[in-house]
C-alpha cells in the first residue's frame, strides 16, 4: 500500500505500459495490472484500478461484457467512441466530452468504434473503486465547457461539489479534473489530496518532485502518468505546445473487504 505520509511523484512512462489486443482492431495500453497480466506490485494507485490508452481501429470494438461496483469514466482524444448498455443507455462521446458508467449491481455494455467511421478512435479510460455497493447503475454524459482557469471538473462524489454541472461518482472522496494550460505556463494551483494521479494526454509539461532544492526535475509527454503522494509534483509547468492533463483528486485508498 502506497503511504500517503510519504511525498512522492512516482513517474510512468508511456511505454513502461502492458499493451494487449483482446480482440482485432483493439489496442489498449494498461497502467495497472489488468485480465492477463499481473503484476502484485502494481495492482492499483488509491481507488484508480485501471486507466488504460485505447484506440479502436474503424469497425472494431469491445462486444458485450458485463462489470459490477465499479466507476467507469472515458475522455474521448479523437475519433467517435459509441456506447450501448443492457440498462437502455446509449450514447456517442466525442473529444470536449466526458462519459460515466456506474456499474453498481451489474451492467453490461458494448463500446465501439462509432459506425461508418474511416479513422480510429482514440480514448483514455479509468475504473474508480465505489465507497456504495449494489446501486442500480446509471450512466451520463456531458459535453465539457473548459474553466478559464485551466482547472475543470469532470466528475465527483464529493459533498462539495454537489451543486456543479459535474457528473455524479459514486465515492464520496474523490474527483476527476481536466487540467491545462498555456505554452510555458504554470498549471493552476491542483486541488490537494494524499493522494493523486495525474495522467497526460496533450502537450508536455516539467515538474519538480517535491517543493524545494531536493526536489529532481522531471518532464512529461503524452501518456505518461504521474502517482502522486502528499505534496510531491511541484511547479509543474507547461511546455511549448502548452499541457492537458486528467487528475485523480482521491482522499482514501482501496476499500478492502
Amino acid at each position: 500500500m502506497t503511504d500517503p505520509a510519504r511525498p512522492r511523484a512516482d513517474l510512468r512512462r508511456t511505454a513502461e505500459r502492458y499493451t494487449s489486443e483482446p480482440t482485432a482492431g483493439v489496442l489498449t495500453r494498461h497502467a495497472f495490472s489488468f485480465s492477463g497480466h499481473y503484476d502484485p506490485k502494481n495492482i492499483h494507485f488509491a481507488a484508480l484500478q485501471a486507466c488504460n490508452e485505447e484506440t479502436l481501429a474503424p469497425g472494431a470494438g469491445f462486444d458485450e461484457h458485463r462489470h459490477r461496483d465499479t466507476e467507469i469514466l472515458t475522455w474521448v482524444l479523437e475519433g467517435a467512441l459509441a456506447h450501448r448498455d443492457t440498462d437502455g443507455h446509449a450514447g456517442v462521446v466525442r473529444p470536449g466530452m466526458v462519459q460515466h458508467l456506474s456499474a453498481g449491481r451489474g451492467v453490461s455494455h458494448t463500446e465501439r468504434n462509432v459506425g461508418g467511421s474511416d479513422v480510429p478512435v482514440r480514448f483514455v479510460q479509468m475504473w474508480l473503486q465505489p465507497d456504495v455497493f449494489g446501486t442500480e447503475p446509471s450512466y451520463g454524459l456531458r459535453r465539457v465547457t473548459p474553466a478559464a482557469d485551466g482547472l475543470t471538473l469532470l466528475a465527483s462524489g464529493m459533498e462539495r461539489d454537489t451543486a456543479s454541472e459535474a457528473l455524479r461518482l459514486r465515492r464520496s472522496d474523490a474527483a476527476l479534473w481536466l487540467v491545462s494550460a498555456g505554452p510555458w505556463t504554470a498549471l493552476p494551483d491542483l486541488p490537494e489530496a494524499p493522494y493523486r494521479y495525474a495522467h497526460l494526454t496533450a502537450g508536455s509539461l516539467g515538474y519538480r518532485t517535491i517543493p524545494g532544492p531536493r526536489g529532481v526535475g522531471r518532464s512529461l509527454e503524452p501518456g505518461d502518468s504521474v502517482r502522486i503522494t502528499g505534496e510531491a509534483f511541484a511547479a509543474p509547468v507547461a511546455g511549448e505546445a502548452g499541457a492537458e492533463l486528467l487528475l485523480w483528486e482521491m482522499h482514501s485508498g482501496l476499500k478492502l473487504g
